[in-house]
């Protein structure tokens, strides 16, 4: 059935996923900061777009978010010009911004107080499963809100689930970059050996990842690793702002990172020889300085 759906934020993941979702067959309005993002999306798919996201929220049955923090999320939400002022009850908002559990629980929250529903729907995948629509959307929320927008999300989605309460996405999300970074600085302490060792890690990774050691990372990064290119997917800036929502979520509830809170100053390093915006298998580079 067709919606009208608004769309806040046309980054690298959310100009993709809007377009699944005006593909979908939906009518989609769009809000981005830089309004020749918008522009641009607007000359490339079927919707229209808005100056403010109380604008595009106007009479919208589904509104999405994809930004870049807690502080963004808040401005385009409760903030002067957030879709909050204008989201019609009944409706549903959907957040795909990596964000805090905390905010998710705020933002919830605030939401069934108005008459409207709220999901946290973090996403993984990065850059490509973006543009592939195949994403991995972890969901926190209430069942009925997630029924209603399970279709909407199916359009840039591979695989999606309702983990439990508000805050349930972002922790999943949490679980997600936890693991990503322990699995990249082993790829790279292990290419880095096998490469001083003298082998041909073209050869040897052909081998591995057939074997108990694969892994998306492996598989994806392999090569551009050996290569010594960074400029594919999750920037180093966006990781260590997740890694810190972690870490800080750890110390709420009493869990131990300590590979994470390594890696994360391996990340630090990063950044110091000028890998802002390198993509996060950049942690090889650490060995190549």
């Amino acid at each position: 059935m067709t919606c009208n759906v608004a769309f806040i934020g046309l980054g690298v993941m959310g100009y993709p996923m809007a377009g699944y979702i005006s593909k979908g067959g939906h009518n989609v309005t769009v809000f981005n900061r830089t309004k020749s993002k918008a522009e641009k999306w607007v000359s490339e798919h079927k919707g229209s777009k808005a100056d403010t996201p109380a604008k595009a929220a106007e009479g919208a049955d589904f509104v999405f978010t994809c930004v870049g923090n807690d502080d963004d999320l808040s401005e385009v939400t409760i903030g002067k010009d957030g879709i909050y002022n204008t989201i019609k009850k009944g409706a549903v908002h959907i957040d795909n911004t990596t964000a805090s559990a905390e905010i998710a629980r705020k933002l919830y929250k605030n939401s069934k107080a108005h008459g409207w529903g709220f999901l946290d729907a973090p996403v993984s995948g990065g850059q490509a499963g973006a543009e592939n629509g195949a994403l991995t959307v972890m969901i926190g929320g209430d069942q009925a809100d997630f029924d209603k927008a399970k279709d909407k999300i199916d359009c840039y989605s591979k695989k999606m689930k309702l983990l439990g309460k508000a805050g349930s996405g972002q922790l999943a999300k949490m679980v997600n970059q936890i693991c990503i970074a322990g699995l990249v600085q082993g790829l790279s302490e292990g290419i880095n050996f096998g490469m001083k060792a003298g082998l041909n890690m073209e050869d040897v990774i052909e081998v591995i990842s057939k074997g108990a050691a694969q892994s998306w990372q492996m598989e994806n990064r392999y090569k551009t690793m050996i290569d010594d290119k960074f400029d594919f997917g999750f920037a180093v800036d966006w990781m260590r702002k997740d890694l810190k929502i972690a870490m800080d979520e750890a110390k709420n509830n009493g869990s131990l990172l300590p590979i994470t809170e390594l890696v994360d100053k391996y990340y630090g390093e990063v950044q110091e020889i000028g890998g802002n915006r390198w993509d996060t298998s950049s942690l090889i580079r650490r060995f190549r300085k």
